[in-house]
C-alpha cells in the first residue's frame, strides 16, 4: 500500500516537473518572438537546440543506466565526479563550436549561455538518478517544477525591462544554480552515503561503459535538429524562427516519452532482470498504444486548430503552414514511439546495434536536409523530418521485437 502511494507521488510529481520543463522552450520562444522579434527568436532556437544536443554529453550516460546499474561499487559520489567533469566539457565544446562557426559576440554569447544551462540542468540529473533509486523521484519532479517555473517568471520579466536576451538567458543559469545548491544537493546529501569515496577508476569507468548510451542519446537528439542546422547553414533566422516555432509542438510531444517511461525504469529492469519478456513486450505495447493514441488526437488538432493557436501565441500569420505543421506532428508521433524503445534496449544493455542504427540514420538525415533544404528551403526541411521519423520508428521497432523474442525463446528453452 505505501509502496503504490510513493509510486503514485512518484507519478505525478515526475509528471508535472517533466510537463513544466518541456513546456519551458514554448515560453521563451514566445516572449522572445514578441518581445524581441523574429530574428532573435532564431538565434535562440539554433542555440538552444545546439544547447540541448550538448545536454547529452553533460548526461552522458544518462539517469536511465544510473538507475539500473548492478555494479555496486559505483557509488553516488563517482557519478558525481563523472558528471561534474561532463558538464564542463559542455562549456569548453560550446566556446570552441561559437569560434568554428564565427559567430559574433551577440549571437556568440546566448549560445554559451544556454550551454551553460543545460550544462547545469545536467547536473542535476544525477542528483534526480540518486534520488530515484531510493524511491524519492517526487522529489526530483518537484525540483524540476521549481526550476522551469521559476526560471520562466525570471526570464520574461528581465527580457519586459532590458529587451536583452543575453540577461534575459544568463537569468536562467542563475536560477537554476541556487536551486541546486540550495535543494538537490540538500536533499541528496541526506539520502546518500556520505563515507563512501570517489575512486578515480569508477568514474573513468562510467564514461567508458557508458559511451554507447551516450552515443545513442547524442545522435537521437541530433536527429531532431538536424533540419536546424541545415537552415541554419542556407537560410535566415526568421525562416529558423519560423521552422522552430511550427516544430515546437513535435518537441513538446517528443518529450512526453521522458514522463511516461521514467516512473516504469525500475519495473523495465525487474521484468528484464527476472526474465519477464512476455510481460515487457505487453508494457511495452501499451506504452506505444497510449503514445499512438495521443499523437493522433494532437495530429488532428494540430490540423484543425495548430497554426490558428500558434499565430495567435507568437503575433504571427501561420496560415500557409497548416500541412507542414500535420507532418510535422504526424512524424513526432513515431519519434516520441521510438523513444519509448530506446531506454528498454538500454536497460537490456542493447547499445551497439542502437548506435550503428543512429550512426545510420544520422548520416542518411544529415545529406538528405542539406540536399533538401538547400532547393526546397523550409519545405524540404519539414519532408526531411518526416522521412527520417517513420524511418527511425520501423527500424528501432523491427531490431527490439527481435531483441524481445530472441531473449524470450532462449528463457523459455532454459527453463524447460
Amino acid at each position: 500500500m505505501v509502496k503504490n502511494e510513493q509510486f503514485k507521488k512518484n507519478f505525478i510529481w515526475n509528471l508535472i516537473g517533466t510537463t513544466f520543463n518541456a513546456f519551458n522552450s514554448l515560453f521563451f520562444m514566445v516572449i522572445i518572438t514578441r518581445i524581441n522579434g523574429l530574428e532573435d527568436a532564431g538565434i535562440f532556437t539554433i542555440a538552444f537546440s545546439t544547447a540541448c544536443i550538448l545536454y547529452m554529453i553533460g548526461i552522458y550516460a544518462g539517469r536511465i543506466y544510473q538507475v539500473t546499474e548492478n555494479d555496486k561499487s559505483i557509488a553516488d559520489k563517482d557519478y558525481i565526479v563523472n558528471r561534474i567533469i561532463s558538464c564542463l566539457a559542455i562549456i569548453i565544446i560550446s566556446i570552441v563550436f561559437v569560434i568554428i562557426r564565427k559567430y559574433d559576440i551577440y549571437k556568440s554569447s546566448i549560445f554559451i549561455i544556454l550551454a551553460t544551462y543545460k550544462a547545469l540542468e545536467a547536473f542535476s540529473d544525477v542528483f534526480y538518478g540518486i534520488m530515484q533509486k531510493q524511491e524519492l523521484l517526487e522529489k526530483a519532479g518537484k525540483s524540476t517544477f521549481m526550476k522551469a517555473f521559476i526560471s520562466v517568471i525570471i526570464f520574461t520579466i528581465i527580457d519586459c525591462l532590458t529587451h536583452n536576451l543575453v540577461l534575459a538567458s544568463f537569468s536562467i543559469v542563475i536560477t537554476f544554480l541556487s536551486i541546486i545548491i540550495f535543494y538537490d544537493i540538500k536533499i541528496t546529501r541526506k539520502i546518500m552515503n556520505k563515507d563512501t569515496k570517489v575512486v578515480a577508476n569508477n568514474v573513468i569507468t562510467i564514461f567508458k561503459s557508458g559511451f554507447f548510451t551516450f552515443a545513442i542519446a547524442f545522435l537521437g537528439l541530433y536527429i531532431t535538429n538536424a533540419p536546424k542546422y541545415a537552415i541554419d547553414n542556407f537560410l535566415t533566422e526568421d525562416i529558423q524562427a519560423i521552422f522552430g516555432i511550427i516544430v515546437m509542438p513535435a518537441t513538446v510531444m517528443g518529450l512526453l516519452a521522458q514522463f511516461i517511461i521514467h516512473p516504469y525504469l525500475n519495473e523495465i529492469f525487474e521484468l528484464y532482470k527476472t526474465n519477464q519478456y512476455g510481460k515487457l513486450k505487453k508494457l511495452l505495447y501499451r506504452i506505444i498504444l497510449v503514445i499512438f493514441g495521443c499523437g493522433v488526437i494532437c495530429s488532428l488538432a494540430g490540423y484543425l486548430l495548430g497554426t490558428q493557436v500558434l499565430g495567435f501565441i507568437y503575433g504571427l500569420n501561420l496560415t500557409l503552414y497548416k500541412n507542414a505543421l500535420l507532418a510535422i506532428l504526424v512524424a513526432a508521433t513515431f519519434y516520441t514511439m521510438a523513444g519509448i524503445i530506446s531506454p528498454i534496449l538500454v536497460t537490456m544493455r542493447y547499445t551497439k546495434i542502437q548506435f550503428i542504427i543512429y550512426m545510420a540514420i544520422s548520416i542518411m538525415e544529415f545529406l538528405l536536409c542539406n540536399i533538401l533544404v538547400s532547393r526546397l528551403e523550409i519545405n524540404g526541411a519539414i519532408i526531411a523530418y518526416f522521412a527520417t521519423m517513420i524511418i527511425y520508428f520501423i527500424t528501432f521497432f523491427i531490431v527490439s521485437m527481435f531483441i524481445i523474442n530472441k531473449k524470450q525463446a532462449i528463457s523459455s528453452k532454459e527453463n524447460q
